[in-house]
């Protein structure tokens, strides 16, 4: 898999508006890929709107801005698009430093393989 460069957000705690980021860098695994198109199904068959999949950070090859610094916990919420029924993922983690929310933007699933 090669390693995609998404935008990514910040919001600190009681901000009123998120702060860009610069570049987060992820790298999907294969098996991770997998799960991802797995859950994507799930919910295609289901009509849930969206799940969450916890992430193991020491698993998931990724590297945040120095400005955010690592994070905490991380997960990839995958849902299915109203406007083009085709499942996207992004990712949710909080800030270490103080727990700030952190996202990105989403990526088709599809576009993985």
């Amino acid at each position: 898999m090669n390693t995609m460069t998404l935008e990514g957000w910040w919001k600190k705690p009681g901000a009123e508006r998120p702060i860009a980021l610069e570049d987060i860098h992820l790298r999907v695994s294969e098996d991770c890929h997998l799960l991802l198109e797995q859950v994507a199904d799930d919910l295609q068959r289901s009509h849930e709107p969206e799940a969450l999949l916890d992430v193991d950070l020491d698993e998931l090859d990724l590297e945040m801005p120095a400005i955010c610094g690592p994070l905490e916990d991380c997960q990839l919420r995958v849902y299915i698009s109203p406007w083009d029924e085709r499942s996207h993922f992004h990712l949710v983690g909080h800030r270490a430093a103080d727990h700030s929310l952190v996202y990105s933007n989403a990526v088709m699933v599809d576009q993985l393989g």
